[in-house]
């Protein structure tokens, strides 16, 4: 039985994205379901896969699992052959640091950036604190660059689970025009060179759905 994603609305849900190209990446075959977001209907439509109530959960058979960095976790156990933590245990010690940093982490980019991949050009007020995360997801590309850049455009060079992690980052601020020094600019074009990615952009780009509190910048 193939696994079963389900997930939210692909323009706004960060949390849905992770999983998804995580799949996507590793060439896993799945289906997938999406429940729209912020709706009547949503806490009803959830409840038949998860007590969680929310997105992404992941159904592997009578096993079901939420929480996006729990998700990747078990990708990784059971699919060994896919590489999906670096195979050096610094390398992958580094990468599940930055991706829990991620998972926890990040709270004004949440808030005052988030996730709209249909939008372009936004500009939003940088008070201190957003530029601190930003400066941070930047500092952390490009150290990633620094060790790793020389394998490849991922972050450790081939696709791993921090990649996933990272990439609604990028989108975020693509939508809102951060420009991003050299030195952490490799990952962010790897990522929207890559055909998943593409995919998701154009699913994006489809639905017709709009979240108010999701809609920020002018």
């Amino acid at each position: 039985m193939k696994p079963k994603l389900i997930i939210g609305n692909k323009n706004y849900s960060s949390w849905s994205l992770r999983p998804w190209l995580l799949l996507k990446e590793a060439g896993i075959d799945f289906d997938e379901h999406r429940i729209a977001l912020d709706t009547p209907t949503f806490a009803k439509e959830i409840a038949a896969y998860s007590e969680a109530g929310k997105v992404p959960v992941l159904q592997l058979g009578d096993l079901t699992v939420w929480d996006s960095l729990a998700i990747a976790e078990t990708v990784a156990e059971r699919w060994p052959d896919k590489q999906l933590w670096p195979a050096d245990p610094d390398e992958r010690a580094h990468a599940r640091a930055i991706s829990a940093e991620m998972h926890s982490g990040f709270p004004y980019l949440r808030d005052c950036m988030p996730m709209n991949c249909r939008a372009m050009g936004r500009k939003v007020p940088i008070p201190d604190e957003l530029g601190d995360d930003i400066d941070r997801v930047i500092d952390i590309w490009a150290e990633c660059h620094k060790h790793y850049g020389d394998r490849g455009g991922w972050l450790f060079g081939t696709f791993s689970i921090a990649d996933a992690m990272y990439a609604p980052v990028v989108l975020r601020l693509r939508t809102y025009g951060i420009n991003l020094p050299e030195s952490a600019g490799f990952y962010p074009h790897r990522l929207l060179e890559s055909a998943a990615m593409q995919d998701w952009l154009a699913a994006a780009e489809c639905e017709t759905e709009v979240i108010d509190a999701d809609e920020k910048g002018q």
